[in-house]
């Protein structure tokens, strides 16, 4: 889906392996149950983990989900803190995309700190795909953070380690689980959660290009779907609210997804309430995890 993203890495010295590949045990068994799938980024980890722990000197860190993550996240929204700070604007609404949910949790940590603390009040939204909708449709239990289920159990909102969305072009957001952390919040009712199509996605960001001059990456787009959703509410409502978007990165490396857009050949995949199923049924059985 990312041919260019590839270049640049190649350009660097790096090899590029699709996944799920024949090149490891674990791929080769995800490719035998899933005949001819489009992977997830699920499949990618259990791959890279094999790959990992069988070259000496390697180590794989997962690169959302996890704890140590989201710490490393919250960078992302000490800035947006210290902006606001700065500028005296107060969020209303704080809106993130979420797919493992690390740059969710980083966005939101100090504003949701000063909420659990009851030193402010903020709106916390986490917009997910229709495609791969972990918390609206997903449950809380503990499960398994990739396919092949070789990395630690976490209790978090999920779709099944087994569960691979559509071959759709929500990016990193394609993934079966949610981050620990921010499950709990949502567990606790501290934010809410909406899952969007992919066409409303990039409706939204190409509106935001020739408003805002940047061209935005897919998953960043899920946010500014909802944002203007929001503003349009505020209008019609007549109110006024401080709306503050996480901006993940930009689209330049996504010009295949824009192209479908624009040809109208990308179309909306909601999976239906059996194709969840198979995805529940690999969550791990053990007394409590219902």
């Amino acid at each position: 889906q990312k041919p260019f993203r590839r270049e640049v890495m190649r350009a660097y010295g790096a090899s590029v392996t699709p996944s799920p590949s024949e090149t490891t045990a674990v791929g080769r068994k995800i490719l035998e149950a899933h005949p001819g799938t489009s992977g997830s980024l699920g499949c990618a980890i259990s791959e890279a983990v094999e790959v990992a722990t069988g070259l000496p000197g390697y180590r794989y860190v997962l690169g959302s989900v996890l704890n140590q993550v989201l710490l490393h996240q919250s960078v992302i929204g000490l800035e947006t803190k210290a902006a606001c700070d700065k500028y005296g604007i107060k969020p209303d609404i704080i809106i993130g995309c979420a797919g493992g949910g690390s740059n969710l949790g980083g966005l939101i940590s100090p504003f949701m700190g000063e909420k659990i603390r009851g030193e402010a009040d903020y709106q916390f939204i986490a917009v997910e795909p229709a495609s791969c909708p972990s918390f609206t449709r997903g449950k809380y239990v503990y499960d398994y953070c990739d396919t092949g289920m070789v990395c630690p159990l976490q209790k978090m909102y999920t779709l099944g380690s087994n569960f691979i969305p559509s071959a759709n072009h929500a990016g990193g957001l394609r993934y079966h689980g949610m981050s620990s952390i921010v499950s709990q919040l949502y567990h606790d009712g501290m934010l809410e959660a909406r899952s969007v199509e992919q066409t409303a996605v990039f409706e939204a960001a190409e509106l935001f290009a020739r408003c805002e001059g940047i061209l935005p990456a897919p998953e960043s787009s899920h946010a500014i779907r909802v944002a203007i959703d929001e503003a349009v509410k505020c209008k019609e409502n007549n109110e006024t609210k401080n709306i503050v978007i996480g901006l993940t990165g930009t689209g330049y490396f996504d010009m295949v997804a824009y192209g479908k857009y624009n040809d109208g050949e990308m179309r909306d995949v909601i999976p239906t309430d059996e194709d969840l199923q198979r995805g529940f049924a690999t969550i791990p059985s053990f007394p409590g995890n219902e």
